[in-house]
């Protein structure tokens, strides 16, 4: 049947421990190597993915998101919750709180954005995020009793630097609520893979300009540690509620896989 759901671990989240009778696999990919921690919940087999390695040693912008999302793809996932941590520009959007995105501003300059390397291909992102994954999380932490927003507009800037007040401004002016620096082209690749995919955004701080304090990366940190409980319960309460086998509009392919994989 292969693994039909993953997590994607971003800043702060290393650990699979969450599940049980976890196991190292690794994937082969036409743009790399990649290696996966697989395990159960529920009866359930989910994928763990670290975005930034075990080490979180790979910076956001260098991050080989075409080789996490195809190896994931290889695996047989169709479904990938992927945490991230995000500053705030919406004063209602307050530190601690979830935010279940539904949109995205791209401000990314140097990542490799699609599969798609032969031929004229248009991909619909009129909703780039799962509009049933979304439901379900926001469902899940209303009985959860986790304080979160069903939408917003997500802001990927390039990093690894944080932005300035300057383009801080900007953002807010073009209608995003949060900035972070991996939600693209992770998004868009998944789409293209034809993987149901949904951000949970973490609120650590507020953005530069509106935060009383310099931003750090250990405030970060602290903040996910602080609420890596509240994540756990998020992610495994959801993974409880998910049909690994549902079916859905995201999960219709964007091309043949043969263009791309190895055999």
């Amino acid at each position: 049947m292969g693994v039909r759901i993953a997590i994607i671990g971003g800043t702060g989240i290393y650990d699979p421990s969450l599940l049980a009778e976890v196991r190292s696999e690794g994937v082969s990919t036409p743009f790399g190597s990649i290696t996966v921690k697989v395990g159960k919940y529920q009866g359930k087999e989910v994928a763990f993915l670290a975005r930034h390695g075990e080490e979180h040693a790979i910076p956001p912008h260098l991050v080989n998101y075409r080789a996490n999302i195809w190896g994931l793809k290889r695996l047989g996932v169709k479904n990938i919750l992927a945490t991230a941590a995000v500053g705030s520009l919406n004063a209602g959007m307050k530190p601690k709180q979830f935010v279940f995105v539904d949109q995205f501003l791209d401000f990314t300059r140097s990542r490799p954005q699609t599969f798609v390397e032969k031929g004229v291909v248009h991909l619909d992102m009129t909703e780039p995020y799962c509009p049933e994954l979304r439901k379900l999380l926001a469902e899940t932490a209303r009985e959860t009793g986790l304080e979160h927003h069903f939408g917003g507009t997500y802001v990927c800037s390039e990093g690894p630097r944080f932005e300035t007040p300057a383009e801080i401004r900007m953002f807010r002016h073009f209608g995003g609520d949060v900035v972070g620096m991996t939600s693209v082209p992770e998004v868009v690749l998944a789409r293209e893979a034809g993987i149901c995919y949904a951000t949970i955004a973490m609120v650590t701080n507020f953005a530069a300009g509106i935060s009383v304090r310099r931003l750090s990366h250990q405030e970060v940190v602290d903040v996910m540690s602080e609420n890596l409980d509240n994540i756990r319960r998020l992610i495994l309460n959801a993974i409880a509620r998910l049909d690994p086998e549902r079916t859905c509009l995201c999960q219709e392919m964007l091309f043949d896989p043969s263009v791309v994989d190895e055999g």
